[in-house]
């Protein structure tokens, strides 16, 4: 693009779009003399000169400016690269100009300015990688791929910009620097750290190797990712006889029917998604096809043009490398050091004290398992095989509690449950939601909404996206899209793939599917609620290991009756939960909740251990490792074929993501279950705990260090024994 073109822009804001028209020099294109002879829409290519006539340029890019109402019915493909590069020397250009300050330095014309001069490509960028994992399709995904790189270099350039870290020192020396307090005093510490964590003092030769590896790890991750996608999508299963359904519910025959006649086939179609994948391991009689179904998903991308294994070597292999020459003993304690754990040695032992305290029970949870699945199966010859468990256990947990999970799922209609969920923030926090319907969705199924205050503040806008389709990724999660200073909204959105509506009914959840959209809801609100004055510290950019604990506490109202009789009614009758299946589903609750814990503390375990331990020359390859490594914590042999790690999205998918701190999940909920019992002695709704847990938790994004904010809301350093009572694992376990 021409150095002489200029964007024509407006200030960010709610509902606020870019100029639609483009500058050149001093005068607007629409006054140049052919302008309103040229085709609609512009074709790719085309610009005008000083004089008016065409040339080959391009059309309007709507991710050249902040939007509030992001022109997801707008951006394509093509608009990608261009956006990217633009913005990129935008930035550049900006930094330059904080290098080059030649007055005093002060925290406007510098971590102020620093602040505003990535605004902007952050914004674009954000809005692409989102697109790539709710809509993607081949030109996007090339476009996607392509710009990662280039982004990657230019973070790395910053980070290790001599000019602008002797720019950070000197104001950090200054009496202006000294005299910060609050959160820009805590802004400009953080931002000394992670530049020196990143390499700001390395030589020039060290720097170039830094970066040279930030970028080919944007890469490489971001292609393990796809694969997943595309080894997911390969595959399904489809039945023509009836009887091979035997035990299947009947919501997950008719969702399995309407995926068939989907493609245009006869049968029942199944695939790797969760509400396909989950009901055929939980209740299929036909353990072949329970087989079929757990290898086709345990070796995702482990083959074919899909096979992540290599990959996953080579991310390995960069990691150690980056921390090595950045003077840390391991990648984990590089990435721990900014957080609550500290180092991987601390992480390493908050789990290994887990897992002490877990296994006897994990033992006998499984003894007891196999000798109920020999009762069923009639012989004791037989050993129970990994798509055995979830078949057996859910047999179990009948038989033991009269409870399946499937009697619940009419009480939980999706609207029903999202309605709850408001209603729960509102009485928590004295918000309030509202659909909304001015902004535009990156696909019809998406519902838009609008947050506001007990004032009628606008706090926030955001999206919700619930159903699985074969241009989105797999599981759940919560994104920020603008965060923004207080007084303005911010915008955000979360993402599942439950259970869609299926057979004129509506879209009918279960209770784990309830759990994750509050969980997903509660990231939202740390983003939502946020009053943070510094961008870079609001709503979810806390220390990963603390960033859970406003998500994970969500899910603790799905247990509680004031919370469900908001929501939990009857599809068609409106009847709240029976009293006897209420009863089940809380007595049930921790049934074989030691092989729960042993689960996440095995894959938080094989993280550390890949990220310290794991020896490329020793260990023959990661995907063996990992398997001997899950095998401690995993209640069935596992397969040598076995290749979970290959699709293991939270340790690969991104450069960094969590690898070296899947740990947090169990780090967070020992702070969740001791934070809940604020609630649970002073009531699930009262209004006093929920605003204390808004001012102290949700408004404080990173503004003060965690342990701090922690402290202020519960009065004191969190406790482990409050999660192991909910988990029922104290005492001794007792032959059942």
């Amino acid at each position: 693009m021409s150095a002489d073109f200029k964007l024509g822009s407006r200030e960010p804001g709610a509902g606020n779009r870019p100029n639609p028209t483009w500058w050149m020099g001093p005068a607007p294109c629409s006054l140049l003399p052919n302008f309103h002879s040229l085709p609609r829409p512009w074709p790719t290519g085309y610009i005008l000169d000083q004089t008016g006539m065409t040339q080959l340029a391009m059309p309007r890019n709507p991710l050249l400016n902040i939007a509030f109402a992001v022109p997801f019915d707008e951006i394509r493909a093509e608009h990608v690269g261009p956006a990217i590069e633009q913005l990129l020397i935008e930035a550049r250009a900006k930094i330059d100009e904080i290098i080059a300050v030649e007055s005093e330095r002060d925290y406007d014309n510098t971590l102020g300015a620093l602040e505003r001069a990535t605004e902007r490509l952050e914004w674009a960028s954000g809005v692409v990688s989102h697109l790539e994992s709710v809509a993607t399709y081949p030109a996007l995904r090339e476009a996607h791929q392509e710009i990662q790189p280039k982004l990657s270099a230019f973070w790395s350039s910053v980070l290790l910009d001599e000019g602008l870290w002797d720019a950070l020192r000197t104001f950090g020396e200054s009496p202006a620097g000294k005299e910060l307090r609050g959160p820009r005093a805590r802004h400009l510490s953080k931002l000394l750290d992670e530049f020196r964590r990143q390499g700001a003092d390395l030589d020039a030769a060290g720097k170039k190797v830094v970066a040279a590896i930030n970028v080919e790890l944007a890469e490489i991750t971001t292609k393990f990712s796809q694969n997943v996608l595309d080894a997911t999508n390969a595959f399904d299963l489809v039945i023509e006889d009836e009887n091979q359904l035997d035990g299947l519910p009947e919501s997950a025959k008719q969702s399995a029917r309407a995926s068939a006649e989907s493609k245009g086939l006869s049968g029942w179609r199944f695939t790797l998604q969760a509400p396909s994948l989950i009901p055929v391991m939980t209740y299929l009689d036909d353990r072949s096809l329970r087989e079929k179904m757990w290898r086709a998903y345990n070796t995702r991308a482990t083959k074919g043009d899909w096979d992540n294994r290599a990959l996953i070597e080579r991310i390995l292999k960069l990691r150690s490398e980056k921390a090595a020459i950045l003077g840390y003993d391991d990648f984990s304690d590089l990435v721990l050091e900014d957080r609550m754990a500290g180092s991987g040695a601390v992480a390493g032992k908050f789990l290994a004290d887990l897992r002490a305290k877990t296994l006897a029970f994990f033992y006998e949870e499984n003894r007891a398992l196999e000798r109920f699945a020999h009762e069923e199966i009639g012989t004791n010859n037989t050993s129970l095989q990994p798509w055995d468990i979830d078949y057996y256990s859910e047999k179990r947990r009948a038989k033991l509690y009269d409870f399946d999970e499937e009697q619940l799922r009419p009480y939980f209609p999706v609207d029903n449950v999202l309605d709850g969920l408001f209603e729960t923030v509102n009485r928590l926090y004295g918000v309030r939601v509202f659909p909304s319907q001015d902004l535009p969705v990156w696909d019809a199924a998406v519902r838009t909404y609008k947050l506001v205050d007990d004032d009628d503040q606008h706090l926030a806008s955001f999206y919700v996206d619930l159903y699985p389709r074969e241009s989105k990724r797999a599981g759940a999660w919560m994104d920020g899209l603008l965060l923004a200073e207080p007084g303005d909204p911010h915008l955000g959105l979360i993402c599942a793939n439950v259970n869609p509506p299926v057979g004129g009914k509506p879209a009918l959840l279960t209770h784990r599917e309830v759990e994750t959209l509050f969980h997903e809801f509660g990231h939202l609100m740390h983003l939502c609620l946020s009053q943070v004055s510094v961008r870079s510290l609001g709503g979810t950019n806390v220390a990963w290991d603390f960033v859970e604990l406003p998500s994970q506490i969500m899910e603790n109202w799905c247990w509680e009756r004031e919370a469900l009789d908001l929501f939990a009614k009857h599809f068609e009758t409106q009847e709240t939960i029976p009293d006897d299946l209420f009863d089940k589903m809380k007595r049930a609750r921790t049934y074989r909740a030691a092989n729960a814990q042993m689960r996440q503390v095995g894959y938080a375990s094989l993280d550390l251990k890949l990220h310290r331990e794991y020896d490329r020359t020793r260990d023959t390859n990661a995907a063996s490792y990992a398997r001997e490594v899950l095998q401690k914590h995993c209640p069935a042999p596992l397969p040598e074929d076995y290749g979970f790690i290959a699709s293991f999205g939270h340790l690969f998918s991104s450069s960094v993501g969590y690898a070296a701190g899947y740990y947090s999940y169990k780090w967070a909920e020992v702070l969740d279950a001791d934070a809940f019992t604020r609630f649970r002695d002073n009531g699930v709704f009262n209004q006093s705990v929920g605003r204390e847990f808004r001012q102290h938790i949700l408004a404080q994004g990173n503004s003060q260090p965690p342990m701090d904010l922690y402290k202020g809301f519960v009065g004191r350093e969190p406790s482990l024994d409050p999660l192991l009572e909910r988990q029922g694992l104290t005492g001794s376990p007792s032959p059942t």
